[in-house]
């Protein structure tokens, strides 16, 4: 197959696919996500994907239809369906399916939505230009949830702006981006991200940072830091499943970084090289 739409046991190219207006996830974004990218039938991180999902679906109440391990193997063998050997795999579970009312009126089982088309993770190691933007999202934004609105507008005006990517902040504190956790280099070279409180997504890839840092001998930071401190930051990089370890050359037509390239270039072979390696045949 070209491309695979999943929802709820039934599948085809995803042209062809629908879903039931009354799916939680259509009135209320009563929902969770997740991403990875597949090459060479290996799902890349798939297990930390899975439990960050998990954990975020207890947290809601959710009653998920499979175990994880069975989720999992669901992925794999929707997976070998798909042509091409390179993958973007997407995949959202719900709450349920019941006529619209806030709150559930009965006990519902969690539906399964998955999407798999050809994409190639996208190298590194071109700078991204940036734009930064206030971050009106709710206070939950360590859970994956579908309510993405905020989002939406953002890349809208970083692609109105000809940039890559936005940066959020809550009154001149930087929080994370649009699709991806963010992070500076300081002048005395260490790494600074933001915490996993409950205004940033527990990246993945930003997991897999802090522990290449360590392995590196990198000294490595969890702290808020300002857009100020942002602008003046020996590098500014973007964190994401997408691209791994990426920096960016420009934020608001204003070029920033370019004072630290041997440290994002240990990062970038570390964080992308585990990618190949662990994607080979």
């Amino acid at each position: 197959m070209q491309n695979l739409g999943y929802y709820n046991g039934k599948f085809d190219i995803i042209e062809n696919m629908s879903v039931p207006m009354n799916d939680r996830a259509c009135f209320f974004g009563d929902g969770l996500f997740e991403v990875a990218y597949a090459r060479n039938g290996k799902i890349y991180a798939l297990s930390e994907h899975m439990t960050r999902m998990y954990e975020s679906a207890s947290y809601l109440g959710y009653d998920m239809p499979l175990t994880q391990e069975e989720f999992s193997s669901l992925l794999y063998e929707l997976s070998a369906k798909v042509d091409s050997k390179e993958q973007l795999i997407y995949w959202q579970v719900s709450r349920g399916t019941e006529m619209r009312s806030h709150a559930p009126q009965s006990k519902l089982k969690a539906n399964i939505w998955v999407t798999i088309r050809e994409k190639q993770m996208l190298p590194p190691y071109s700078p991204m230009k940036l734009i930064t933007a206030p971050d009106t999202r709710f206070f939950h934004c360590n859970m994956k949830t579908l309510n993405l609105l905020p989002t939406v507008m953002a890349s809208i005006a970083a692609t109105e702006a000809g940039a890559d990517e936005a940066i959020f902040h809550r009154n001149g504190t930087v929080t994370e981006c649009a699709h991806s956790n963010i992070c500076i280099i300081r002048d005395d070279g260490a790494i600074q991200t933001a915490p996993a409180d409950n205004l940033i997504l527990p990246g993945v890839t930003r997991a897999h940072m802090i522990k290449a840092c360590a392995e590196l001998g990198i000294p490595c930071v969890e702290a808020h830091f300002t857009l100020e401190e942002l602008m003046n930051a020996a590098e500014v990089v973007v964190i994401s499943s997408g691209t791994q370890f990426r920096p960016a050359c420009e934020v608001d037509g204003k070029k920033v970084g370019g004072r630290a390239p041997e440290t994002v270039k240990a990062l970038q072979e570390k964080l992308y090289g585990d990618f190949l390696r662990k994607t080979d045949i």
